[in-house]
């Protein structure tokens, strides 16, 4: 059967490890694969707009010898011109994998469904897989066992907090979330991870206290308040969240030496300051760098006997 990736939760903490190997090696020595994925096509099929998505995807492909095709939203206009079934039927008869960026989870779901060949989540409402095995892969390099690390989250309990979630809570790493009221991650997102935690031995701390939240932990994370389909809500969303900014008192609360994490975009002086982003803690850009490592890990991991 064909593997697809569309959330943290169906991996097992053994393929988590496995990916973060194989992500280290191939940011060692990408020469080394430079042929791994030769005459492997992999299209890119997006509703929403990206800088990191395409272009760690579409270089890292080329990086392993393959070809990458970007399908903009209004080439697909994706279950309005042509339904995501059939879009995922048609593509699998020409590629040999599928990167979706779309607004709603279902979509992945229906097009893992419908295609023949390996489907990756490169964002949807619920879950941004690539995003948090790219993060994980930053603790690791900078701190080590992750199960001695907590990791506090201030802001929206959005999808790359569902991920977080499950990526700590799969791996052993302490999680410490902190929302305002009304904005926490879900509730089956927040019971499944609890299943996952019970067997790494991971601690989940769900709150609406920022400071209490980033209290000793080694990494302090956060996104944006409003994220792509909520523009409206963007007036709301900044008085909710004028609390849970990181900035230089909260870090303070923090462990000494704590890492700052951020997905990017950043909208500075809302969600982060200047002064944090910029701060030698900040290890932004290499959460950044490593989407295509971790990327071409599941490429090879999905499409090489495809």
């Amino acid at each position: 059967m064909k593997k697809d990736l569309l959330s943290i939760e169906n991996l097992e903490p053994s393929e988590i490890e496995s990916i973060l190997e194989l992500g280290r090696r191939l940011k060692r020595n990408k020469n080394k694969f430079s042929k791994v994925l030769s005459k492997k096509t992999l299209a890119l099929v997006f509703q929403k707009p990206s800088n990191r998505t395409r272009v760690s995807f579409e270089v890292g492909m080329y990086q392993l010898g393959g070809n990458s095709l970007y399908l903009s939203p209004q080439e697909i206009n994706l279950g309005v011109r042509e339904s995501i079934a059939d879009v995922g039927r048609t593509i699998s008869r020409y590629v040999d994998g599928i990167v979706l960026r779309t607004f709603e989870h279902k979509n992945c779901l229906e097009m893992a469904e419908a295609a023949s060949v390996p489907v990756i989540n490169g964002l949807s409402d619920f879950s941004h897989p690539c995003q948090a095995l790219a993060d994980i892969l930053t603790i690791k390099e900078k701190l080590g066992d992750l199960k001695k690390v907590t990791l506090a989250y201030v802001g929206d309990g959005n999808n790359v907090c569902n991920s977080l979630l499950f990526a700590a809570s799969k791996t052993g790493m302490n999680i410490s979330i902190a929302t305002p009221k009304g904005y926490s991650p879900s509730s089956k997102s927040v019971e499944d991870a609890s299943v996952f935690a019970e067997l790494s031995g991971s601690r989940i701390k769900i709150g609406n206290d920022p400071f209490s939240a980033v209290k000793d932990a080694q990494v302090v994370y956060t996104d944006v308040w409003a994220s792509m389909g909520q523009e409206e809500e963007s007036g709301q969303r900044k008085a909710a969240f004028r609390d849970f900014q990181i900035n230089g008192a909260l870090m303070a609360k923090a462990g000494k030496g704590a890492l700052v994490m951020h997905c990017l975009p950043a909208h500075r002086g809302e969600e982060i300051t200047d002064e944090v982003i910029d701060s030698p803690s900040s290890v932004v850009f290499d959460q950044a760098e490593n989407r295509m490592h971790v990327q071409k890990a599941v490429l090879i991991k999905l499409l090489k006997s495809a």
